[in-house]
């Protein structure tokens, strides 16, 4: 009777990782069909490729740090900028602001914090992004922006 019931046993299990490795492998499958990577809006620097604007893998778009390297050098109006930078990407790849999953802010100084999220609120929909705010080191954020952002979403 034990011997039947190990049995039983081990053929339910078998099954149960049989059906859950299917599953895996068809998932696997799904993902390995999808596209490779597409670039938009590749940046040149001496003639050769230096980064992408945005790129679109597996249904996401990871978009480019986007900094204001303009007048006037405060907070609220480079804040202003970079948003409307981010968003003019996020529509080239075919995606929108309420379609964001994630966004990093680097701040060139901690103290702006308050006066970009006055700017940075709503901007979002009503579900807003995760989001991760960073101080940046010595030397601050490159192209003398007070502020730089860079976005995944889903198309």
């Amino acid at each position: 009777m034990k011997t039947e019931r190990r049995s039983v046993l081990k053929k339910l299990f078998a099954s149960a990782v049989g059906v859950t490795g299917l599953g895996a492998v068809a998932n696997a499958k799904v993902l390995n069909s999808t596209p490779e990577k597409v670039a938009g809006n590749i940046v040149e620097y001496q003639g050769k490729k230096l980064f992408s604007n945005h790129v679109i893998h597996n249904g996401l778009v990871y978009i480019a740090g986007k900094g204001a390297h303009t007048d006037p050098f405060d907070i609220k109006s480079h804040t202003e900028i970079v948003l409307k930078e981010l968003e003019k990407e996020l529509i080239k790849a075919g995606s929108s602001m309420q379609k964001v999953l994630k966004v990093t802010v680097y701040l060139n100084d901690i103290a702006d914090y308050k006066g970009m999220n006055e700017v940075y609120m709503g901007r979002f929909g009503d579900k807003p992004p995760v989001r991760s705010t960073i101080a940046v080191a010595k030397g601050g954020v490159p192209g003398d922006s007070l502020v730089e952002m860079d976005a995944i979403a889903y198309i």
